[in-house]
């Protein structure tokens, strides 16, 4: 008898850190008896004389995988360091100056500036500002050069993929002179009768780029839509292959996927753009890694957005070109590469005052070695709370439940959807990773901030946000309305 009772005595003794700690935490909890590996915490944020408050936690100090909740970390090291109103500028330059005639007597160089949201409308503003500056034909080469970073070295599985194929734009390659993401798009429409192949045309340009190996079919009204697109390397350059079937009567589809060379990208994309506005070219289209001549002079320049916005997008949407991008635009050096832009982002984090143990080898959470913890996530974000000059653009760039972007937040109750703003990150291999972090108000209109960590195990390889999100919404919901 005594030996039963000692055992079950041991046994709630070890279950008690479990149940201790996951006070606050009923729903989540759960999860940590599945096995999962759990790091959570919410806490109420210091408030005039009111101090900071711990309201929940399960194994707050547990380093793990944050997934793209790293990109919040980027976002407070580029405000730090840049300020909400910082933007990058791309310029085009050249040695040789346009002649009367309009021609530009050497080679046309596009500095990249290293903007994470250099787009093709930015493109266009330049090429439009150099026809307003006289030039109308150029007898050198288009050189553009990323002599700040780039190619950057590919050091997760699905980037160096990207190098020769890619189904996916969430891996695209970096470069200080990327355009569009380092991503290609491709418009498909339907043909004008069933049974013809659908028509391609790149998004960006008249001329076909990337080229196109197009094999969908145009199929009845309401007969279905279904694309799979691929873009591959061939001795010609990228191609995007794109099959599946299309609708007579369906909407034209967007289909994005990585370039092999962001910085080609941007060479044979700015090359139809001046052909198109009657600046002929002579010389070839190029990339470089060498910096522009001190005595180059500015033909045309564009401002990007300012951080604020830029940081919107990266956030929102959780770009992760846009997230390394800004990291190596914050990294120390010459041609850094992502482990000194993550190396720039974890000083900075390991700097704020108990934030605790800290490794971040990327600014997008691609990286699977990335490692913090939710009372490390929250001393981060207590730390932005208090600085009002960047306070208001660091949470504007959250999505609230409610109305956010990424559909599979949009669940839960009112309280949750309308009360929280957060940021999530996703990892699938090599453990499933789901993870959460953000500020929510109390219906006394404390602010607080959370974070949570789910990292599965080889014994637990399903999860999906689901099984996160809902015990989460509960959780905090309950947290809210008692506060």
């Amino acid at each position: 008898m005594f030996h039963r009772l000692l055992s079950r005595s041991l046994l709630i003794v070890a279950l008690l850190p479990l149940t201790a700690l996951g006070a606050g935490f009923p729903q989540l909890g759960t999860l940590a008896e599945d096995g999962f590996r759990i790091s959570a915490e919410a806490r109420l944020l210091a408030s005039g004389e009111q101090p900071a408050t711990s309201l929940a936690s399960i194994s707050p100090t547990r380093s793990l995988s944050p997934a793209s909740v790293t990109k919040v970390y980027t976002a407070a090291a580029a405000l730090d360091r840049l300020g909400p109103q910082h933007r990058f500028t791309t310029r085009l330059v050249s040695t040789a100056a346009p002649g009367a005639d309009g021609v530009l007597a050497g080679d046309l160089i596009l500095d990249g500036g290293g903007d994470p949201a250099l787009t093709s409308e930015d493109l266009w503003r330049l090429v439009q500002r150099l026809h307003q500056a006289g030039v109308r034909e150029v007898a050198g080469r288009l050189v553009v050069s990323q002599w700040r970073f780039g190619p950057v070295e590919c050091i997760t599985t699905d980037r160096c993929r990207t190098r020769r194929r890619s189904s996916n734009a969430y891996s695209a390659l970096l470069s200080s002179a990327g355009v569009n993401f380092g991503s290609w798009c491709v418009n498909v429409a339907p043909a004008a009768s069933a049974g013809k192949p659908a028509v391609l045309t790149s998004c960006d340009s008249k001329v076909p780029l990337p080229g196109f190996d197009n094999q969908v079919e145009t199929q009845p009204a309401d007969s279905g839509t279904r694309l799979s697109a691929t873009r591959v390397t061939q001795q010609a350059g990228d191609v995007m292959q794109v099959s599946g079937q299309i609708s007579i009567n369906a909407y034209p589809r967007d289909l994005y996927r990585a370039s092999a060379d962001p910085a080609g990208q941007t060479a044979d994309l700015l090359l139809a753009m001046l052909e198109r506005a009657g600046i002929q070219v002579r010389g070839e289209a190029v990339t470089s890694t060498t910096q522009p001549p001190a005595s180059a002079q500015q033909l045309a320049a564009v401002d990007g957005e300012p951080l604020q916005e830029v940081l919107l997008r990266t956030l929102n949407y959780s770009n992760n070109f846009m997230a390394d991008v800004l990291a190596l635009n914050l990294a120390n050096g010459a041609r850094p590469d992502l482990a000194a832009g993550g190396a720039v982002i974890q000083a900075f984090a390991s700097g704020i005052e108990g934030h605790g143990p800290l490794t971040l080898r990327s600014g997008s959470g691609l990286t699977t070695d990335n490692r913090t913890s939710a009372s490390g996530a929250n001393t981060l974000l207590a730390h932005m709370f208090e600085q009002p000059a960047l306070f208001p653009s660091f949470v504007a760039a959250l999505q609230s439940p409610s109305n956010g972007v990424m559909r599979f937040i949009r669940k839960g109750p009112a309280t949750f959807q309308n009360r929280v703003m957060l940021k999530t990150g996703t990892l699938n291999e090599p453990v499933r990773v789901r993870a959460v972090t953000g500020y929510f108000r109390t219906r006394s209109n404390r602010w607080g901030a959370f974070t949570v960590l789910v990292n599965g195990t080889d014994s637990t390889p399903y999860l999906n946000w689901t099984m996160v999100l809902e015990r989460l919404a509960e959780d905090l919901t309950s947290l809210i309305e008692t506060h």
